[in-house]
């Protein structure tokens, strides 16, 4: 059963674009300029001889990065511009994502190699502790208007786009009226301070201290919301839901 799949750059020289190389654990793949047989070459000036390798292990991979001078991004296509640094030098840094997009940066291109690795594991129900559960880190209700809200700030970046900017209030607007047609702007920056106090991105009224404002408050509850996953690409069904099912 083979654990990595990697998808060559379209630079690769290779006339079959459908080529993958496939590892087993314990295998490595060298990548470069020129590589040994069995290697990735990548047919383009601007990268290494000896670039990078990468080693497959039961349910992730590492990447060395075997270049001199250039740092290499790897990308969670998947995670809203979730991404890790592999610094010149660094061997065996190990990538958490299932799939994974190396950016090579090639004198003035960016050379994408694609990386898929098995689904991981994840632990099943409750561990059967006693006692009381858990406060949850970040309590949300999706049925309710804010949630709609904070899907419509997130949805640039969870289609694909990680550095797309925020939309504005009116795109917002706009795209809340098929599930809720009296949106305003109003209403909308009502929920978006709203979502601002109940992530304790700033402190409530009562405590707040006069003339204290949020500097780039959706920029904010965007970020938190990605990083922690509170907003996900299945969750913008609420935008097209019914009107009335999502409500504050």
């Amino acid at each position: 059963m083979y654990s990595i799949i990697v998808v060559p750059p379209p630079t690769t020289e290779v006339e079959d674009t459908g080529t993958q190389y496939r590892l087993a654990p314990g295998e490595r793949l060298v990548f470069g300029r020129s590589v040994p047989g069995g290697g990735l070459r990548i047919g383009h000036d601007g990268v290494s001889r000896r670039a990078g390798e990468i080693a497959a292990h039961s349910t992730f991979w590492t990447l060395s990065n075997l270049s001199a001078h250039q740092t290499y991004v790897v990308e969670n296509p998947e995670g809203a511009g979730e991404h890790i640094k592999v610094a010149p030098g660094r061997l065996d840094a190990p990538v958490p994502f299932e799939f994974s997009r190396i950016v090579l940066p090639a004198a003035g291109d960016l050379l994408p190699v694609e990386v898929w690795a098995p689904r991981h594991d994840y632990l099943r129900g409750e561990d059967g502790a006693d006692g009381e559960p858990t406060a949850p880190a970040f309590s949300v209700d999706r049925t309710k208007r804010y949630f709609a809200v904070l899907a419509a700030l997130c949805e640039p970046r969870l289609r694909g786009a990680p550095h797309a900017p925020l939309p504005t209030m009116d795109q917002v607007v706009e795209r809340l009226r098929p599930a809720w047609p009296a949106a305003s702007r109003t209403s909308v920056q009502w929920n978006i301070d709203y979502l601002a106090v109940k992530l304790r991105l700033k402190p409530g009224p009562e405590t707040a201290e006069p003339g204290t404002r949020l500097n780039g408050k959706k920029e904010s509850l965007v970020s938190l919301a990605l990083r922690f996953d509170l907003v996900r690409e299945d969750d913008l069904a609420v935008l097209a839901a019914p009107s009335g099912q999502a409500r504050r």
